[in-house]
């Protein structure tokens, strides 16, 4: 039997249509591309490369070839400014939100810049996105919402108080957009991803997530350092997963609108596993690191436990994960490998 998301592309590509991504140079916001351009789409991006890299765009262009290349028109502007996301929601039918200033200890060292980006941001393009009247919005939220609160798996339905500004800027989001359903009949739909991770995710840099970032470690025999004792775990969620949520929520009925999703695999993975499978996949693919765990302390604003209850994301997107964690690096890690020129660059 088809899924729900096979019919989703089987009809996008009998009927194309236009999308805006926000942060397309980005790792998600590339994904996203690429799929939609292999799809006959037509994508408007929106990106003023304060995390995107022209690199990320210059690969999908490689990928899909010129044809499909051609109906990408890249917008260079920030969401802080209205007239750019003005600009960039016109004549658009569906909006997928991804730009953001991410990284828990980013925020704790520049709040005022992620509460910039993150919240008045936001609330520019939804105000541009209602007055273009585009038919959908899907943004992106944060397993970071959850907070302090200690139940396992995360329910959307319970949430705790925010650790660090980045968390209380994705809330944030969520509340503005509640407010615009209630208030303007504008609906939306947003996606909490946990721990998203694939091809094109950057592993330079203080603010890498750790697996692009233990990747580059274990290509070039660096130092792999753990915050913590290993046990901290996380709900890993290859990038495809992410992908198919946002195709799924953006041509969701209006039954499944103005609602927050988790979007992940339902597992649960210690730091010190994920660096056992980074390792096994990494020789299976011809490379075998020299590289020990090192271990320090916490980082501040993280929490100890991350695993998602995907339940909802089934029933009313018709969400199914094709890739748990293994399957996802078994994808990745070839990227990283062939990229080690990249990875050598900070």
């Amino acid at each position: 039997m088809m899924s729900r998301y096979e019919h989703v592309k089987r009809d996008l590509r009998k009927a194309p249509q236009t999308w805006l991504i926000t942060g397309v140079a980005g790792f998600i916001g590339s994904n996203l591309l690429e799929t939609l351009l292999t799809l006959d789409q037509r994508v408007v991006g929106l990106d003023n490369f304060t995390t995107g890299h022209r690199h990320n765009l210059a690969e999908v262009q490689r990928l899909v070839g010129s044809a499909q290349w051609d109906n990408f028109h890249l917008i260079e502007g920030d969401l802080r400014h209205l007239g750019d996301c003005q600009r960039a929601c016109a004549g658009v039918d569906h909006v997928l939100h991804q730009a953001a200033l991410g990284s828990v200890p980013r925020s704790l060292l520049d709040p005022i810049a992620t509460n910039d980006t993150n919240i008045n941001g936001f609330l520019n393009l939804l105000v541009a996105a209602r007055e273009a009247r585009v038919r959908s919005f899907t943004y992106a939220s944060s397993s970071s919402v959850y907070g302090d609160h200690p139940a396992l798996p995360k329910a959307e339905t319970n949430i705790g108080k925010p650790l660090s500004p980045y968390a209380v800027t994705k809330y944030v989001n969520e509340l503005y957009a509640g407010v615009f359903a209630n208030n303007f009949q504008f609906k939306t739909i947003g996606l909490r991803y946990f721990n998203v991770f694939g091809a094109r995710q950057d592993p330079n840099g203080a603010y890498a997530a750790v697996i692009p970032k233990w990747a580059k470690a274990l290509l070039n025999d660096e130092p792999v350092f753990i915050n913590g004792d290993g046990e901290t775990s996380r709900d890993f969620c290859y990038v495809a997963n992410a992908v198919q949520a946002n195709l799924l929520a953006a041509c969701a009925t209006d039954d499944a609108k103005n609602q927050v999703y988790n979007v992940a695999v339902g597992g649960r993975t210690t730091l010190t596993d994920l660096f056992s499978a980074m390792r096994e996949v990494l020789t299976s693919n011809g490379v075998n690191p020299n590289v020990k765990l090192n271990y320090r302390e916490q980082r501040a604003g993280d929490i100890r436990h991350s695993q998602a209850e995907i339940n909802k994301a089934r029933q009313l997107l018709g969400y199914q994960p094709t890739h748990d964690l293994l399957k996802g690096l078994i994808a990745a890690m070839p990227w990283y490998v062939a990229n080690q020129h990249f990875l050598e660059s900070p």
